[in-house]
Order: C-alpha cells, then sequence, then structure tokens
C-alpha cells in the first residue's frame, strides 16, 4: 500500500493558497477517481484508493505540524517510507516546475522540516510543485498564504493537473518513473 499525503493548512481562510496547492492536487485526484474524503485515524482526512491500493491523505494539522499525522498514519497502516509521497508547494521553483526526489533535505520547508522531524528520517520520496518567489518587497508568508494572482491560475491549474499525472505514475510504478518523466524543464512549459 502506498500513502500520498498534500501538505497545506486546514480550513477555509487557506482554501485556494500556493500553501495548500499539496491539498489542490490529492483533491483533483479524489474528483478524477471518485474517491471520498473520511476522517482517517490521525488528524487528518483520507480518501482510500483501493483500485490502486493507495490511501490519499490530508493533514488538518497546520503545514508546521504535519509530521504528527503522517507519523501516525503510516503507523496505522503499516506503510514503509518508500512507500511514501509527500506533495508541498515550493518558493524556490518558478510556477509550474514539479521537481520529485526519492529522498533528501527539508530546504527550507516547514512542513517538510516536522515531516523528518517526526519521522526521524529524509528518506521519503516528495513533489515540489513551483510557486515562485513572488515580488521580493513582498514577504515570503503573504506570498505563500495567497492565492494565485489572475495571470497565474491557468497556469496552476495546468500544474495541478501535471502533478495528479505524477502522482498516478507514482502509486503504479514508483517514485524513478516520475523524476525520470516530470523533472524535466521542458516539461513545465
Amino acid at each position: 500500500m502506498k500513502l500520498v499525503v498534500g501538505l497545506g493548512n486546514p480550513g477555509r481562510r487557506y482554501a485556494g493558497t500556493r500553501h495548500n496547492i499539496g491539498f489542490d492536487v490529492l483533491d483533483l485526484l479524489a474528483e478524477r477517481h471518485r474517491l471520498d474524503w473520511e476522517s482517517a485515524p490521525a488528524d487528518a482526512l483520507m480518501a482510500r484508493w483501493r483500485m490502486a491500493g493507495a490511501i490519499l491523505a490530508k493533514p488538518l494539522t497546520f503545514m508546521n505540524l504535519s509530521g504528527y499525522a503522517v507519523g501516525e498514519l503510516l503507523r496505522f497502516f503499516k506503510i514503509d517510507f518508500s512507500s511514501l509521497l509527500v506533495v508541498v508547494d515550493d518558493v524556490n521553483l518558478e510556477l509550474g516546475r514539479l521537481r520529485t526526489r526519492a529522498r533528501g533535505s527539508a530546504g527550507g520547508h516547514n512542513g517538510l522540516k516536522s515531516l523528518i522531524g517526526q519521522l526521524g528520517t529524509e528518506d521519503f520520496a516528495r513533489m515540489r510543485i513551483g510557486v515562485g518567489r513572488g515580488e521580493a518587497r513582498r514577504d515570503l508568508s503573504d506570498h505563500v498564504l495567497a492565492t494565485f494572482d489572475r495571470e497565474e491560475r491557468e497556469a496552476a491549474a495546468e500544474m495541478v493537473g501535471r502533478a495528479a499525472d505524477a502522482v498516478e505514475l507514482f502509486v503504479a510504478e514508483g517514485i524513478v518513473p516520475v523524476m525520470n518523466r516530470f523533472n524535466r524543464k521542458e516539461d513545465a512549459e
């Protein structure tokens, strides 16, 4: 069984923000595959993707505490770190870029820091979704907690669709084919 976790912040206030792009990808997957969200045995919502042998999860903790819910889900369902994919926003990637890795550091992302701290390892796959850094004068937290600008919305929607395609490939074939297919810069254009 695989566990795919989209990181974000709970509540209406954060819906559609750059920081919640992980939630958006999982919501699209649930819609595509007609999956229903239900309470999880952790502080999260989950959708059981039985045909694929996977669980989609959205922690209901705030981003900085995501590791608690993810750790509980991994333990409850007895899922190995190698079967985990975490989907997060990344301000260091331009809008539209996807970057997947089989393991790695938090790279300054507080959600990933929480997971690494709670799981005690960096050995889990992650998909970083480029949301751009925004204007240099703008506070970074204001940028990630804002919705996409009108001129960015089409690119953001395409990016969410490609990220959902990448998750489907991860569930079917693992992280290596995802890295080979979706890490190329020309795929973002």
